[in-house]
């Protein structure tokens, strides 16, 4: 809590402690204004715990906006329908653009937020700034990478991420890390340790559950018959999320279990993604593979599977979509990259990345158990997530670190 100042018997001392004293006891009686600022809103981790906090959080406690440093995307829109105000500076990926920074220090000021929130490294610098430059306003910084890879990741992102560690220090007061690995990995790369916290993200156990119509449905649907093998694999395309690993796999597996389908889901899995279409056809598993490009029923795609997985090489945080397919009951396969490991604990199963054999091996473990030991594993993965990543259990400590950060305790 803000430290008042010593009593004197000077009334210019009095007069500080009453107006200290004042503007805390305003603070404790109305919202702490929070600004969130965000790299784009399109759909990805990051992208979706920010909607998932705004949709949980205490409106009568918090009062939030929300400023995209690029595009509104269909995020930015279904926040815009919870009554939440949402900007965008529209700055084009890859182009420093000091107007928009002027323009988001004008619109600080004139908002005057009591902290801000900002999400992904690109907006933890910026926003940084421009919290200095509009009066020194409280920032935390969420990260959501863990390992980094330079060979593979843009120029301009190396030198944010180090940019962000030489200021982290200076500039933010906290810094919320989606995980135990990402918190280690970045205090490693030189992030300041005493102001790093982890918070994993959460899962919404209403909207994520085992739903036995969808797996008919989902089916019926796709044109795949009723009773086959179904591997999912819901991510966007992207060289971390390592999608030629996952049909290398397939084609393996499909060598010893031919009647196994594969969903592929998320922004540019499509027939029009010409690399993994050659991927797929290479592998002879094109009669086996539906590209279902970017849903809205993803509570139903997801309990339709019989294994979900996750195949990221790099970067990978806390996979959200694995979270979402242990709410619905569905077992994981994951690398061992970022928190994923400790995410699936014992209710699934762990490969190294870029392995196709090991990955294919785990696959063919889960879908030949019996079904009395497959649905064991669905209850224990429901439940790992409703004891320790419940939406309501996560959102409530980013609530603690807002009044911490606000100077405001409940």
């Amino acid at each position: 809590m803000t430290a008042l100042p010593r009593v004197t018997n000077s009334n210019a001392s009095l007069s500080l402690v009453s107006e200290k004293l004042g503007t805390l006891i305003e603070k404790a009686h109305r919202p702490i204004r929070i600004t969130h600022i965000i790299t784009g809103l399109n759909l990805g981790g990051a992208e979706m715990m920010l909607y998932k906090v705004l949709l949980q959080m205490n409106r009568d406690a918090f009062q939030a906006e929300v400023i995209s440093l690029r595009e509104m995307g269909a995020l930015g829109e279904k926040i815009a329908k919870l009554g939440i105000p949402v900007r965008t500076l529209n700055m084009r990926p890859g182009v420093p653009d000091p107007r928009a920074l002027w323009r988001l220090v004008r619109i600080l000021k004139r908002q005057s937020p009591d902290l801000i929130q900002s999400w992904m490294y690109h907006a933890n610098l910026m926003g940084g700034i421009a919290a200095k430059l509009a009066g020194n306003i409280p920032i935390v910084w969420g990260i959501h990478h863990s390992n980094f890879d330079p060979k593979k990741s843009k120029r301009q992102t190396v030198w944010t991420m180090k940019a962000g560690a030489l200021l982290s220090s200076r500039v933010p007061r906290e810094i919320i890390c989606c995980g135990e690995v990402p918190k280690r990995v970045h205090i490693e790369m030189g992030y300041d340790a005493k102001k790093t916290v982890a918070i994993p993200n959460g899962f919404d156990l209403t909207k994520f559950h085992p739903d036995p119509q969808a797996r008919t449905s989902v089916r019926q649907e796709l044109n795949i018959p009723v009773n086959a093998p179904l591997v999912g694999l819901i991510a966007r395309y992207h060289p971390k999320k390592d999608h030629h690993t996952f049909v290398q796999a397939a084609e393996l597996l499909h060598r010893t279990q031919p009647d196994v389908f594969f969903l592929l889901c998320g922004t540019d899995i499509s027939a029009a993604n010409k690399e993994l279409v050659a991927w797929i056809r290479a592998a002879g598993i094109e009669d086996r593979c539906r590209l279902l490009g970017i849903r809205e029923d993803m509570p139903r795609i997801t309990a339709a599977l019989d294994v979900a997985t996750s195949v990221s090489s790099y970067g990978e945080g806390f996979p959200i979509v694995m979270g979402e397919a242990m709410a619905c009951g569905v077992p994981c396969v994951v690398t061992d990259v970022g928190d994923s490991a400790h995410l699936v604990g014992t209710t699934g199963l762990v490969v190294p990345p870029q392995d196709p054999l090991k990955l294919s091996q785990a696959w063919r473990c889960l879908l030949q158990l019996d079904r009395e030991t497959k649905s064991r594993l669905g209850r224990d993965a429901r439940h790992r997530i409703a004891d320790n990543f419940s939406l309501p259990i996560i959102v409530s400590r980013y609530e603690q670190v807002y009044h911490r950060v606000a100077g405001v305790f409940v």
